[in-house]
């Protein structure tokens, strides 16, 4: 009876709800628990359909540009639910860290290239910064 009028009491205060099974790009590091404080982004990118194995076989090859500081948590991709999404999650002490660390991307010779390479392949994206809970295991 408590769980029902628990349910009840959420359903009024949930707007909308989406799901995705999300399967790991094979060449990004496994998430990890991390010490913190970080402060997390999740960008996503909606791919134009049938651009998945291009935009993997790209970030195959830039991966390597944001690896110095350990930035990259986690890259997936959306296996059910809307198809051609990508998620890649990065970590930065703070959002002058990110600042700092995304304008050295830019100076490495390549990173250039990747960016030109996988914009077209994007319909839309989006960049959110998240604050991990204090039970997160990436703090």
């Amino acid at each position: 009876q408590e769980y029902l009028e628990f349910r009840e009491e959420r359903s009024r205060m949930l707007l909308s709800r989406r799901n995705q099974l999300l399967l790991e790009f094979s060449f990004w590091n496994e998430p990890l628990p991390r010490q913190g404080p970080n402060i997390y982004e999740l960008r996503t990118y909606k791919l134009k359909p049938g651009t998945m194995i291009e935009w993997g076989n790209n970030w195959a090859r830039a991966i390597k540009y944001r690896q110095e500081n350990q930035e990259a948590v986690g890259g997936f991709f959306s296996q059910i639910g809307e198809l051609y999404v990508v998620h890649h999650l990065w970590a930065y002490r703070d959002l002058q860290s990110r600042e700092e660390t995304r304008n050295a991307a830019w100076r490495k010779r390549g990173w250039d290239e990747n960016v030109y390479y996988t914009v077209p392949l994007i319909r839309t994206m989006e960049s959110r910064i998240m604050i991990p809970l204090k039970i997160s295991p990436l703090q």
